[in-house]
């Protein structure tokens, strides 16, 4: 190196002309912001605006915090860009780019079981599902709190028993849905918006609470058991996810975005404006009451009610 730089000018120049320079890529394809930047021609403090407003893009945190991307993550700015020169919102852009770059889920809980897999389920009757739920719309009334609300309900009669609580969400969410087994799609005012979905398709099957508000998050979705033989209504069997975890009730509420735009794309494309920034993740104390809580639910579920298994 010390005799290059130290070469006469016109030498100097001849010796460059003989050395090919290559554009060396990092490691494992994991790129800075800066590179990312460049590559995207998107500045690093916009780049850094959409990951705090809209979770996008999601990088990977090294242990000292440095973020870290992929060369998809490029693909998916330069297209989020495209569509935005196009006239699409950045709500609109960012949805339609994490769409077309998986499939999409057939149901909530569907989409949960492979984006969360951490997150364990439990094996409870309609009876303990019931209260759970119960807790958990009572709680978000309690708060006033805003933000977005689904439900599914499977069956419009259980909706219909219900559906004087889900009014009272109505006064203070910004958005309620309610999916059901409905004869056609219906919004009274001081009511949820009525979305039918078909007795075939796997989201009728499924019993499903989101709360995405600032003011608390969390999610259940729960898939009904096949059953051989007919169990009582009360002994109908669940198979729960369920979390306070921010991020995964914000991914609850993507995959319920994806799904419900089959069956009703205005009502879908309502979703990202009404959502805040999601809270901050759990510190480990929070963490251990969560999963405590959960296992908890677990035990109690299974002695007050035990489940009782097809044959």
């Amino acid at each position: 190196m010390w005799l290059v730089m130290h070469l006469p000018y016109p030498l100097l120049e001849k010796v460059q002309q003989g050395v090919t320079f290559f554009d060396i890529e990092p490691s494992n394809g994991e790129l800075s912001t800066a590179q990312l930047a460049e590559r995207t021609g998107v500045p690093a403090g916009t780049l850094r605006m959409w990951e705090s407003r809209y979770e996008f893009p999601t990088p990977i945190r090294l242990p000292g915090g440095h973020r870290r991307y992929s060369h998809h993550d490029v693909d998916q700015i330069r297209e989020v860009a495209r569509l935005r020169s196009d006239g699409l919102s950045m709500s609109a852009a960012i949805q339609r780019v994490q769409q077309s770059a998986r499939p999409i889920p057939v149901s909530v809980f569907a989409g949960l079981r492979e984006r969360h897999p951490e997150v364990s389920p439990a094996v409870l009757t309609k009876r303990a599902v019931l209260g759970l739920t119960h807790a958990l719309e009572d709680e978000f009334c309690a708060r006033a709190a805003s933000g977005f609300v689904l439900g599914c309900f499977q069956r419009e009669r259980f909706f219909r028993q219900a559906q004087r609580r889900w009014s009272e969400l109505t006064r203070t969410a910004e958005l309620v849905v309610a999916v059901a087994d409905f004869p056609e799609r219906a919004h009274p005012a001081g009511a949820p918006i009525e979305v039918p979905v078909a007795e075939t398709e796997a989201m009728a099957r499924e019993w499903t609470l989101v709360i995405d508000s600032p003011g608390g998050a969390v999610c259940l979705a729960a898939w009904e058991h096949a059953s051989e033989t007919e169990l009582p209504d009360p002994q109908r069997q669940f198979e729960v996810l369920w979390s306070f975890e921010p991020s995964v009730v914000r991914s609850a509420t993507h995959v319920a975005a994806a799904v419900l735009d089959r069956f009703a794309p205005d009502v879908a494309e309502q979703i990202p404006t009404v959502l805040s920034p999601p809270g901050p993740p759990l510190g480990p104390e929070l963490r251990f009451a969560s999963s405590l809580t959960h296992r908890m639910v677990g035990y109690l579920g299974a002695l007050l009610d035990p489940p009782k298994r097809a044959v």
